[in-house]
């Protein structure tokens, strides 16, 4: 393990918010944050071989409507993010939306849309809600596909805070 000093300890504590000047792992404190509208939105991509993509669209499983149980599944882990990710803060969330949508012959579009009134943004939660609903279809479908694969999970817009807004280009 790589040892650092008081001076790189420092610089890490300035540059990454959830270390102290140690390098200890902290919670950011948002006691004195003002309360403002926060929303973020991620996306990603199942992409699965096409006949698979045109079962799940038919909702051709045993095991049920794969979209919809993807939509739950990833609607309860962004209300569960603060449980998964050590220094994410519990937020009162204001709503949740995910859709999917088919880009033919072999990807299935996820994005995940959290909105919150509170002192800290959502983007671990749209990322979540987008991880785990693309977990939940590969796991539905694994027994038919087991080439799937899940890519590109990504942060494309957050509002509102501190460090004001972002939208990727």
């Amino acid at each position: 393990m790589a040892e650092t000093n008081p001076g790189q300890n420092a610089a890490l504590a300035e540059n990454l918010s959830h270390f102290d000047a140690t390098g200890a792992s902290r919670m950011v404190d948002v006691g004195e944050k003002q309360i403002t509208q926060r929303r973020a939105k991620a996306t990603g991509r199942v992409r699965m071989a096409p006949e698979t993509l045109t079962r799940v669209l038919n909702k051709g499983f045993a095991k049920g409507d794969v979209l919809e149980v993807a939509r739950l599944a990833g609607i309860q882990a962004a209300k569960r993010t603060w449980e998964l990710i050590p220094l994410c803060h519990l937020l009162p969330l204001d709503g949740v939306r995910i859709e999917f949508t088919p880009s033919l012959p072999d990807t299935l579009e996820i994005a995940a849309e959290v909105r919150c009134t509170g002192k800290t943004g959502v983007e671990m939660e749209a990322l979540l809600a987008v991880s785990v609903a693309a977990l939940t279809i590969y796991d539905m479908a694994k027994a038919i596909d087991r080439v799937m694969f899940i890519d590109q999970v990504r942060l494309e817009e957050k509002s509102g805070g501190r460090s004001g807004d972002f939208k990727r280009i």
